[in-house]
């Protein structure tokens, strides 16, 4: 897909207001704007989020302000933040449970995989996670189909394994929203 397929598309981003794994966040951001895509970036509040090496972002909106319907795909970065500030996120579940009720491109890396998880989304689905015991669990405590792999595309769900995975998952992200 040209830089002008994308076009019109908008990405939600979704990172801990404090703790975000940076490269989760900036590297498919990179990717998805290169390729002439939208990006608005939701936190807890709009006050400036500090990731786990350092790097720093204004969040656009708070994620309790995000409607689904402004965009064609939600993503959910990782990092330690991601377990205080998004897996019980009511906000954000609500709006995951609308984005998958309207067919729309939903992912997630690193340890928050299990956002999705919790929200049933991942429930039938291969998926992947950062592989540790408790994220491991989540996933198949809700019944995701855990697979040790770099990325996972499930329909129009996708995850992603770690940091180092953050450019193939932001690439599948794209192919996904050729498809939906």
């Amino acid at each position: 897909m040209t830089e002008t397929e994308y076009e019109g598309k908008k990405i939600l981003i979704v990172i801990a207001q404090e703790q975000f794994r940076d490269e989760e966040c900036f590297v498919p951001k990179q990717i998805f704007e290169a390729a002439g895509v939208k990006v608005t970036v939701a936190a807890e509040a709009t006050k400036t989020a500090k990731g786990m090496l350092g790097g720093t972002t204004k969040p656009d909106i708070k994620i309790s302000d995000a409607r689904v319907d402004d965009y064609d795909a939600i993503v959910i970065t990782g990092g330690s933040g991601s377990r205080k500030y998004l897996w019980d996120n009511k906000a954000l579940q609500k709006l995951l449970k609308e984005a998958d009720a309207q067919k729309k491109v939903i992912s997630a890396i690193c340890i928050s995989p299990v956002v999705l998880a919790r929200t049933g989304i991942l429930k039938g689905k291969e998926s992947t996670v950062f592989k540790s015991p408790d994220t491991v669990s989540e996933l198949k405590e809700h019944g995701a189909v855990y697979l040790d792999r770099e990325v996972v595309i499930s329909g129009r769900v996708v995850t992603g394994r770690d940091p180092a995975s953050a450019e193939a998952f932001g690439k599948a992200i794209l192919e996904a929203l050729k498809k939906a």
